[in-house]
């Protein structure tokens, strides 16, 4: 899984609002398409997410997945599979910079799909949920 996928947006808003959006995800099906339902498994001491289960439908794609989290201060965090009915692996990362009065957004991802896929394909499919991940995510915290 060396290839990934990542780009990059600015959000008007600091960087712990921000990361409250992400970390908040009892609300993904309010501002994530694909995210149809979510539920926080286990926590970390600090009441983070360490475990969430999704619950997707991309249209022609629907999943039921359990991703691991790893928050890496206040500005970084990543996941991967732990278990899926479509995908045999997944990682992926948020990290915040500030930049000016907002934050630059960078997320990546890497997605390995049970069912045969070029990888040509693969990476449009990668693109297309990170951005729009991304446009969801600047649309709900510049809104708030």
């Amino acid at each position: 899984m060396a290839e990934h996928t990542s780009s990059s947006i600015t959000i008007e808003a600091a960087p712990a609002d921000v990361m409250g959006v992400i970390a908040d995800f009892a609300r993904y099906p309010e501002w994530t398409g694909e995210v149809k339902q979510a539920e926080v498994l286990a926590t970390d001491d600090a009441g983070r997410a360490e475990q969430v289960r999704l619950v997707m439908d991309a249209g022609a794609i629907k999943d039921d997945q359990t991703l691991a989290y790893t928050w890496a201060g206040e500005h970084e965090v990543s996941w991967t599979l732990v278990k899926s009915q479509m995908l045999r692996s997944l990682e992926g990362s948020y990290l915040l910079r500030a930049a000016g009065t907002g934050t630059e957004v960078t997320y990546r991802l890497t997605v390995d799909v049970k069912i045969p896929m070029l990888g040509m394909i693969k990476r449009k499919a990668e693109k297309v949920i990170i951005d729009r991940a991304l446009a969801g995510l600047k649309q709900r915290v510049e809104t708030k």
